[in-house]
């Protein structure tokens, strides 16, 4: 999930930082098992190394399964062909597309870090949401790979094969749908977590690092649910029920699999966890 970082930041809990668990998990039917891991797609210097727990699941499977192309959303091309369709190519601007309330809320913000509004005036609702939340991601010291960079990088060195769940391209129709119905919903949750990331960015990055899931659920999905539930249908909910028949797919196969998926995706009542558990697989933590 390279693109959806900003939208896992949210409220304080109390961890055991000692703790020598992590967010990966092996999954097992009757005859095959596959691992997943909870990626946070940018890190800090700090977070390095990973926990131990990511290169045991490495070292254990034949193939590498990410969100999607790494290797193409990474690249100068796909920034510009993203860029391309997530900007008003007719002339519109935001000042047209969102209601004065959110608009002077989003100003606000600009003028209080010193920059110029016309800067995004042609981002579409959904880019700008997720360029506000990266600029802030920066100030905050968080410039470094995540977890499902590094691991395709590792993979490229070492000659593992590397899927996908979705297409770069259907990354950017999830991008493009998200929050349509309500543009003025994505700039007020967007501006509503960047003034708790300061605080909270700290707890989001512990509760991963140990898995605890039912604090990342408390964390990032709670007020997720409640406040904004369009958006977490259209980045969740419904984007983990189409992995779900891939995922099955793999464990009635022989290769093993590493499937590395943003920590959201595993946390919470629709999570792609509590889905196989439902389905009578079984979950372990590794």
């Amino acid at each position: 999930m390279t693109l959806f970082k900003k939208l896992v930041l949210l409220v304080a809990i109390t961890f055991t930082s000692h703790s020598h668990c992590a967010s990966v998990w092996k999954v097992s039917s009757d005859t095959h098992s596959l691992y997943i891991g909870g990626t946070i797609h940018v890190l800090a210097k700090e977070d390095y190394p990973l926990p131990k727990e990511y290169d045991q699941a490495f070292k254990l499977v034949d193939q590498l399964v990410f969100e999607t192309d790494m290797s193409v959303v990474n690249s100068p091309e796909f920034a510009q062909k993203m860029m391309g369709q997530m900007m008003f190519a007719d002339g519109t601007t935001i000042d047209k597309i969102l209601k004065p309330a959110a608009y002077t809320a989003l100003k606000a913000h600009l003028d209080a870090r010193g920059i110029p509004m016309q800067n995004f005036a042609s981002f579409k609702p959904s880019l700008l949401a997720i360029t506000l939340s990266m600029l802030e991601l920066q100030i905050l010291g968080l410039t470094s790979e995540g977890v499902d960079l590094y691991y395709s990088k590792l993979a490229a060195k070492k000659n593992k094969p590397q899927l996908w769940l979705e297409s770069p391209d259907q990354q950017i129709e999830f991008l493009l749908k998200m929050g349509q119905s309500d543009h003025d919903a994505m700039i007020e949750y967007t501006l509503k977590d960047i003034k708790k990331m300061p605080n909270m960015i700290d707890t989001l990055r512990k509760a991963w690092r140990i898995g605890d899931m039912p604090a990342l659920a408390e964390v990032g999905i709670k007020e997720f649910i409640t406040d904004y539930p369009e958006i977490y249908q259209d980045l969740l909910v419904t984007r983990n029920h189409n992995w779900l028949p891939q995922i099955e797919k793999m464990l009635n196969t022989e290769p093993v699999e590493f499937v590395l998926v943003g920590a959201l995706h595993l946390a919470g009542p629709d999570s792609v966890l509590t889905s196989l558990q439902s389905k009578g697989y079984k979950v372990e933590k590794l």
